[in-house]
């Protein structure tokens, strides 16, 4: 068995706090930054009289857009969840059980690597044309099919391994015990998936909540999500890094919850399959 000796041992602990404070040390300072005042930020100031102005302004502010920016993300976040869960376990459930021909299961599944591996800038503009002549822009109904085409792949691999770690004989069981196909899987095999959906949601809505350069190209003030709202407060004449920080602050609230909630089944999810 290998052994470390007291050395190795500190060179790992002192890795391991680094890595941590690597991780952590950014988020401390938008912290500190978003209870300061102006003039504590431009000059770097490590000790400062705290102040609540900037979560107050971004949120009350007569001149801040972000509570609808918040709005406008939950509705596109937990409508495009629920649309790619719902599309992405049929869609996984019948690659994974029924008798297709084998090139339409490699041929779909080689589909999803290859559009995870396009960056999402390269599709944006014909997009934007796309969406244009459907009369899509400017709309949150456009943003939540960007956002579903965006998630669907991940979520289609993700609850693949679920479905196929799931016996096929408890499905086998339920038709001989009288279920139509239909009733066999949302009476058995869908209960079983629970942890596969859960994470899959979490990752989605995450995706969703935090996603960028589609929501920047196909939206505008009204229908601006809050990554777009937290880059609104840099201006061309104005820096609001107060706001800014406070704005960051706030929207990582939603991710936080619902990671420290869901975070068993999100690492389940991800390792499933990984160890046989």
């Amino acid at each position: 068995m290998l052994t470390l000796n007291g050395r190795e041992l500190w060179i790992g602990y002192a890795l391991v706090i680094g890595s941590a404070l690597a991780i952590v040390a950014p988020f401390l300072w938008i912290l500190m930054t978003s209870f300061k005042f102006p003039i504590a930020i431009s000059t770097g100031a490590l000790w400062f009289s705290p102040t609540g102005f900037n979560y107050a302004d971004v949120l009350f502010g007569a001149r801040s857009d972000f509570p609808r920016n918040v709005a406008n993300s939950l509705v596109v976040g937990a409508v495009s969840t629920i649309l790619v869960l719902v599309i992405g376990t049929l869609s996984a459930y019948s690659l994974a059980r029924l008798r297709w021909a084998r090139w339409v299961g490699r041929l779909f599944l080689g589909w999803t690597m290859l559009f995870n591996t396009v960056p999402v800038l390269t599709i944006v503009g014909p997009w934007y044309l796309f969406f244009q002549q459907l009369g899509l822009y400017n709309t949150l109904a456009g943003l939540i099919v960007a956002h579903i085409i965006i998630n669907l792949p991940m979520t289609v691999w993700l609850m693949m391994t679920f479905f196929r770690d799931i016996p096929v004989e408890l499905e086998e069981a339920a038709r001989v015990d009288g279920c139509t196909p239909a009733q066999a899987f949302f009476k058995v095999i869908l209960p079983l998936a629970v942890p596969g959906l859960i994470a899959a949601g979490i990752l989605a809505f995450v995706f969703s909540w935090n996603e960028f350069a589609v929501a920047l190209n196909l939206t505008s003030r009204m229908t601006a999500t809050v990554p777009v709202g937290i880059a609104q407060f840099a201006q061309q004449y104005e820096i609001q890094n107060g706001q800014m920080a406070a704005a960051s602050i706030i929207s990582t609230i939603p991710a936080l919850l619902l990671m420290f909630f869901g975070q068993r089944f999100v690492v389940q999810g991800l390792t499933m399959g990984a160890v046989k």
